[in-house]
């Protein structure tokens, strides 16, 4: 018996990584002050996204799983080969601009965490941008995924904060299965609860959880445990989420201290009401977080465009070989971190939200391609997805679409 768990426990440990990395990649700065703003603005009224959200996370990133799994192909590769060159490049154009805007956010997130122990955004950012860069050209894919399993263990910080923030556990229970009021449903609620989701369930984490699966060459009888690191990785994101979202609700919120104007009011409005404790591990997972995705999130774009487009990518290849990717991770990397310094300290937290809020208006195009192949008998045989899987996910594209339908006439 004990041989049996120790066999399957080693054969998770290996295919460990993927999922576990991609979900907690999605808690990074932009997820950190869309769901710090979220409890900050609005108590604990956005709790009750985040069940159905998990379960949507699962089936999505599942699909991802099974999809790298059975073709051994990344998501557009495969969507180039299904809907032809012209909706890829419109796709992989959408998603350059929509990843550009959560780039920023992440170098957003380096400088208001720093900024907290006194380090200038100037002297910040040009030393991050250079370190982040150096670690996907130099490194190679099993030591940076190390690193990176590491500094997802680090996202348990927030769990701490938001336990040392003494919530209400009786009223953010009750908040996360009930819904609010239909007074609570303004404009400014339905962007926030986009944003909301457009974090937990972002765009190009399914291209890049399918291009990891790939490259770490995860075979249909190992499907298994990675299906469990898919599953694991969403629960331990939204209940980090969850915890974040509580800390600042309890603190902010209940002080009446509303929306965050810089990254770092967040952690610094908690040091009075939480203690110096919560303070230093919200502003240390912040910059974990930001760290973590800055490296990720230019690497799954430039991954994933080349993919696309058929050109050679990967940092297991050369400046040489693989031109077009490495320019591209770079022109991100400096990009984002030179608009984060010329960027004024009054736009930084709005410029985050409308990043993940993007991503929430390009998400439903991302299922809907994914469910078109997913269920395509020659391509994934007996592997297509189940009803159930169909309807969450068509569920989930239904609802994104239909809040930003709202949002839309809420504005006029």
């Amino acid at each position: 018996m004990w041989k049996r768990w120790r066999i399957r426990i080693m054969l998770f440990l290996a295919v460990l990584g993927p999922g576990f990395i991609t979900a907690n990649v999605d808690n990074d700065s932009g997820g950190i002050l869309t769901y710090s703003q979220a409890g900050a603005q609005y108590g604990y009224t956005l709790l009750w996204t985040m069940i159905p959200i998990t379960l949507a996370l699962i089936v999505v990133q599942e699909m991802c799983a099974r999809m790298g799994v059975v073709t051994g192909k990344g998501l557009s590769d495969l969507i180039r080969e299904e809907f032809g060159l012209r909706v890829t490049v419109v796709m992989m154009v959408l998603l350059v601009v929509v990843n550009f805007t959560n780039v920023i956010t992440e170098f957003i997130g380096i400088a208001g965490s720093l900024r907290l122990f006194h380090v200038s955004r100037f002297i910040s950012v040009p030393i991050c941008a250079t370190i982040v860069w150096f670690l996907a050209v130099r490194g190679d894919y099993k030591r940076v995924e190390k690193v990176f399993l590491v500094a997802s263990v680090v996202y348990i910080a927030y769990i701490f904060a938001g336990v040392l923030s003494q919530p209400s556990w009786h009223d953010a229970l009750l908040a996360t299965v009930q819904m609010p009021p239909k007074t609570a449903w303004t404009s400014d609620y339905i962007y926030m609860a986009i944003g909301v989701v457009g974090t937990t369930i972002a765009p190009w984490m399914q291209f890049y959880l399918q291009s990891s699966i790939v490259e770490k060459g995860v075979r249909v009888k190992d499907y298994a445990a990675s299906r469990i690191d898919v599953i694991v990785g969403s629960f331990f994101t939204d209940i980090v989420a969850w915890f974040i979202v509580v800390a600042c609700a309890a603190t902010l919120f209940v002080h009446g201290m509303g929306a965050i104007q810089v990254p770092a009011d967040a952690a610094d409005a908690m040091r009075p009401l939480a203690g110096n404790y919560a303070f230093i591990l919200f502003a240390f997972g912040l910059f974990n977080a930001s760290l973590f995705a800055a490296s990720i999130l230019p690497l799954s774009t430039a991954y994933t465009v080349c993919e696309g487009l058929g050109l050679e990518s990967g940092v297991d290849k050369s400046f040489k070989e693989a031109p077009i990717f490495y320019w591209l991770y770079t022109l991100l990397i400096v990009g984002g971190a030179i608009a984060v310094i010329a960027l004024p300290d009054s736009q930084l937290v709005s410029m985050a939200i409308l990043s993940q809020v993007l991503n929430g208006i390009l998400l439903p195009v991302v299922i809907v391609l994914m469910l078109i192949l997913i269920n395509r008998k020659d391509l994934m045989g007996e592997y297509v997805n189940s009803r159930f899987f169909n309807v969450i996910a068509w569920a989930t594209s239904l609802i994104v679409i239909g809040l930003n339908v709202a949002l839309i006439f809420a504005h006029h």
